[in-house]
């Protein structure tokens, strides 16, 4: 597996430990109330879970397993890596904001996040070809 790849599948499992832990503490607080403010952390368990544990989980993979052409390329690292930087500030955003009630940071980092998606389709698409068929 190549580096880039562990490094980004490592930060998705990071999200997801995160994401669980906050979950968790969220339910916890249905059963023994500890802070009704507790509420306030829902949007971003749910952002770390579904945008920075998924979709990284998923860039990291599909970098490592789409096929390489010409060799060992695999397209545009620096876009990937760009690509997933600006998903973790987007998510950073999503989840800071909607903790703070910041409206422009969660925009942003919705914005960042649809960017990063452009991004790594972008360094992926060239490494998608369709299977060649022939009418013999």
């Amino acid at each position: 597996m190549p580096r880039f790849a562990v490094w980004t599948v490592r930060a998705a499992l990071l999200h997801l430990g995160v994401g669980f832990t906050l979950g968790a503490l969220i339910l916890f607080h249905k059963g023994a109330p500890l802070d009704p403010a507790l509420w306030r952390l829902l949007p971003l368990h749910v952002e770390m879970l579904l945008a920075g544990w998924m979709a990284q989980l998923a860039m990291g993979v599909a970098f490592w397993i789409l096929p390489r052409f010409r060799g060992t390329e695999r397209g545009n690292v620096r876009l990937a890596a760009l690509a997933v930087v600006t998903l973790n500030v987007g998510v950073l955003g999503v989840g800071v904001g909607g903790l703070a009630g910041w409206d422009a940071a969660v925009l942003l980092g919705r914005v960042a996040e649809l960017l990063a998606a452009g991004m790594f389709a972008a360094h992926a698409w060239p490494r998608v070809k369709p299977v060649s068929t022939s009418t013999q």
